[in-house]
């Protein structure tokens, strides 16, 4: 996480869209793996569940204040998130959910517009 980075929408947004290697959201379009915030979309450098660790989801523990649940996209496999991986982030009074992406978009949707403090991991399918 460089300090010149900038998010891709400096806002939540509903992911309008995905598929062939990436997603559509807010009017734009974006290819790879996203990170959706409440405060701001990113891209993600994730392709595989793997990858998915502290220093890969270092923006969501730095927000941690405002998320209660991390719903993490896997892709269009199935992932189980390791137990060290569950407690860091349950410490800072996150719930991780995990689930395919398209499953996870769907569920992301929802809890966005039932204005919950929800984030997304989203590994993009092709």
């Amino acid at each position: 996480m460089s300090a010149n980075d900038a998010p891709h929408l400096p806002r939540s947004a509903p992911i309008e869209a995905y598929g062939k290697g990436g997603f559509a959201f807010a009017g734009m379009s974006h290819r790879g793996s996203l990170l959706c915030l409440p405060d701001a979309v990113w891209a993600w450098e994730v392709t595989r569940p793997e990858q998915i660790d502290r220093d890969a989801l270092s923006r969501v523990f730095a927000a941690a204040g405002s998320i209660d649940t991390l719903i993490v996209g896997t892709g269009a496999g199935v992932w189980l998130a390791p137990s060290d991986l569950r407690a860091a982030l349950r410490a800072v009074g996150i719930v991780l959910d995990t689930m395919q992406t398209a499953p996870a978009i769907r569920t992301y949707n929802v809890m966005m517009g039932e204005r919950r403090r929800v984030a997304a991991a989203l590994i993009a399918v092709p």
